[in-house]
């Protein structure tokens, strides 16, 4: 049975209310205040429309606050994050600072960053959000680390992200474990291997992994890039002179993203895909995109992982609302359809022991997936640098390799 009818008889079975755990009688009743102000407001989320298995993921989230909250979402697809940014500092250049055009943001990294220097984030927030309270964050600090920037509760995360590798076990037996070994793969088979063009995140994320194998000192890459910058990545642009003759297309042309990967891998184009969620290459089986024999891996040396968040504008048009929509994507409800494989395989940031019996059993039903790794075999997490390694490092791919 499809995890999507399980889940729905579940929701049934047990009577699982997606009602927000509430603490003190004050905090209901505030929370109360913001669910009556957001009913009938609409809100313009703007989030990567990059991926089809996320966009239909989030057309059904508009049709579960739509039928509890009364609100009405708007998906602002975007190909940039920045672009987000760039309208926020627009508007606060302008003076525009009620009556924003952008209420949600989803958001990491040096996106956030930025945001947060220039004052241009509504918070903090995640203490008003009751289903925050399900995430223990002593035991994962990281949910309230943006690589290595302290979130200071100006965002909310609502799903964590691994890089992994895809392939095909029926044409390839043993794939390359580490960054060196596919530079060595790629030389010996011209044209199998690719990534996407930064600043696409997907392809800024291949260049760190393959930096932090190759740094001699990694806890560097926790610190601001400063005058060392040269140094450290040195060996970097080494790596990518000797493998760009031998990438797809000789490395004039570059894939947008992982949809794009997924399709040369499935055509016999590539040999390999990226992806940074565990379940994308089970996913792509269920949706046809890929064949059963797809299989995931990671390298030995470990790869990297990063919590994605949402985050509200500070002259946000519609506070409550989006205030609404951030807590309902913690919801058990809304984390385990999300998590669920065959809908977008996207890992939850809520804490299992902070859930009821009840909201547990959602995600004990969830299929791995056949291509899937567990917990233990995507092996050991590396931190996202600090962003300003990926701003220099983006800037530099693109004047090197970018024409």
């Amino acid at each position: 049975m499809h995890f999507t009818t399980i889940f729905k008889a579940a929701l049934l079975t047990i009577g699982l209310s997606t009602a927000p755990v509430i603490g003190s009688s004050a905090q209901a009743q505030d929370w109360s205040d913001i669910e009556q102000k957001a009913r009938g407001q609409t809100v313009y989320w703007n989030a990567w429309g990059g991926d089809g298995a996320v966009n239909s993921y989030i057309r059904w989230v508009g049709d579960r606050i739509s039928a509890d909250y009364g609100i009405t979402l708007e998906h602002v697809k975007l190909d940039d994050t920045a672009n987000a940014v760039r309208k926020v500092l627009a508007e606060k250049s302008a003076g525009r600072d009620d009556g924003g055009s952008v209420d949600l943001i989803w958001i990491n990294g040096e996106n956030f960053k930025a945001m947060k220097d220039q004052g241009l984030l509504y918070g903090p927030v995640t203490d008003k959000l009751p289903n925050y309270a399900l995430i223990d964050t002593q035991a994962n600090p990281a949910v309230e680390l943006d690589f290595t920037i302290p979130t200071d509760g100006l965002e909310s995360p609502w799903g964590q992200a691994k890089l992994v590798f895809i392939y095909d076990s029926a044409t390839l037996q043993e794939p390359p474990k580490s960054m060196m070994a596919l530079q060595a793969y790629a030389l010996a088979h011209p044209g199998r291997v690719t990534y996407p063009a930064p600043p696409q995140f997907l392809g800024s994320t291949f260049l760190k992994q393959a930096l932090y194998e190759l740094v001699q000192d990694r806890d560097a890459l926790l610190q601001p890039a400063g005058d060392n910058y040269a140094a450290v990545t040195a060996p970097l642009w080494a790596y990518l002179d000797t493998i760009r003759p031998a990438l797809w297309r000789e490395g004039r042309d570059y894939p947008d993203g992982d949809d794009a990967l997924i399709r040369l891998l499935d055509e016999g184009a590539v040999d390999f895909a990226l992806s940074f969620q565990p379940g994308r290459a089970s996913s792509a089986i269920a949706q046809g995109l890929l064949p059963d024999t797809a299989r995931t891996f990671v390298l030995d040396q470990g790869t990297i992982g990063n919590t994605h968040y949402v985050a509200i504008p500070y002259n946000a048009a519609h506070k409550e609302g989006a205030m609404v929509l951030a807590n309902f994507l913690l919801s058990p409800e809304a984390q385990a359809h999300k998590q669920d494989p065959d809908v977008w395989g996207d890992m939850t940031v809520l804490t299992m022991d902070k859930l009821t019996p009840d909201a547990r059993a959602l995600f004990d039903v969830l299929p791995l997936g056949i291509a899937t790794l567990s917990p233990a075999e995507l092996g050991t997490t590396l931190p996202e640098p600090h962003p300003s390694w990926m701003t220099r490092i983006e800037n530099t791919w693109l004047e090197r390799y970018g024409s």
